[in-house]
């Protein structure tokens, strides 16, 4: 296992065992770029730490169940589903804070992380953003109908 396998698998824990924000923020470097379905780009380590404090609220309990995990040089791979209730308040694309749902949602996901020096310099994470909405039960009758 290499140093990008061995930091996604550092975070994966840290975002889902029990949320950690100390150590996520030890895992990226501080000038790092991550790109989110709905927060879009992400600059420094500060905004990446902020995006995971909000996720983590709105699904403490989070879990990952893995499909593949891959590492092609300095950058590991993952895919799978991304479990949990949301039982925290949900921050909208918007900016909007929407109360917890206490809805159950499996989402699937792949998410890669590129690692240099024993940090994540660059990560992207992709998931169906309508998926994610429609089993939280916010989607608008107009679009579940």
């Amino acid at each position: 296992m290499g140093q990008a396998r061995e930091v996604m698998d550092r975070l994966t824990e840290a975002l889902t065992t029990k949320p950690d924000l100390k150590v996520i923020a030890e895992l990226f470097a501080e000038d790092a770029v991550a790109v989110t379905p709905e927060a879009g780009e992400l600059h420094g380590r500060d905004e990446i730490v902020e995006y995971w404090r909000q996720m983590t609220e709105s699904v403490p309990e989070a879990t990952w169940e893995p499909v593949h995990s891959f590492e092609i040089g300095t950058t590991a791979v993952d895919e799978g589903y991304f479990r949990g209730r949301n039982t925290g308040p949900l921050r909208m694309p918007d900016g909007r804070t929407l109360p917890a749902t206490q809805k159950e949602l499996r989402v699937r996901g792949v998410d890669l992380a590129t690692v240099v020096d024993g940090r994540i310099v660059s990560y992207r994470l992709y998931f169906d953003q309508l998926e994610f909405l429609e089993q939280l039960g916010l989607l608008p009758d107009l679009v579940t109908a």
